[in-house]
């Protein structure tokens, strides 16, 4: 007897999947709570190396069907989307997707739905990515400076560097400045590489 089971996915912890599953349930498909997987992770990691997936299509029959709420469930990445739906196809499983009404993404017509899809979505992405370096460009050739600003001053620094020398201990001078002894870490091992000796050729 085939199955439903439901993919929910958030990629923040101070996200919920509660409405994915409220969406699922108002479009009238009855899935039962332990054939929910539920998980927060990026979009940007590949379907199957996301533990709750990789667990939740071990599961899978010839004949479930699977549903999420949008494609992006599944990943922002095009190609791993489509090897996705291919993958749980060859399994003999039905994939629906609610933002794309009650076709199989499986089937036929829903493959090619799906490709055109996220051939928009990819396109989309990557004109977000060249005006993202363009503003980076020109920022740079306006002699901006990019990136957090230094979480120490020049003279902070310094002092640091002083006490270093002193032998002072790590995570005393990191709660003495207020910063984090990795930050300590990197100026005594900075101080350390200019104070070497050169190297014999």
């Amino acid at each position: 007897m085939a199955r439903t089971f439901a993919y929910l996915r958030v990629s923040t912890a101070g996200q919920t999947t509660e409405t994915q599953k409220q969406q699922i349930a108002t479009a009238g498909i009855e899935v039962e709570d332990y054939r929910i997987m539920a998980e927060t992770i990026s979009g940007s990691v590949e379907a199957m190396k996301r533990p709750g997936f990789a667990r939740l299509v071990d599961r899978l029959e010839p004949g479930d069907l699977l549903v999420v709420t949008k494609m992006d469930r599944l990943g922002r990445n095009a190609i791993d989307v489509i090897s996705t739906i291919e993958r749980l196809g060859e399994m003999s499983v039905r994939v629906k997707s609610l933002d794309l009404g009650d076709a199989d993404l499986t089937s036929a017509a829903g493959r090619m739905v799906t490709h055109i899809l996220n051939v928009v979505a990819q396109f989309e992405r990557d004109l977000i990515r060249e005006r993202t370096q363009a503003g980076v460009d020109r920022a740079r050739a306006q002699g901006k400076r990019l990136g957090r600003p230094p979480v120490l001053d020049p003279e902070r620094r310094a002092e640091i560097e002083a006490a270093l020398k002193k032998g002072e201990v790590i995570a005393a001078l990191a709660r003495r400045f207020g910063t984090s002894r990795m930050t300590v870490q990197r100026i005594r091992d900075r101080r350390g590489k200019v104070n070497a000796p050169a190297e014999e050729t």
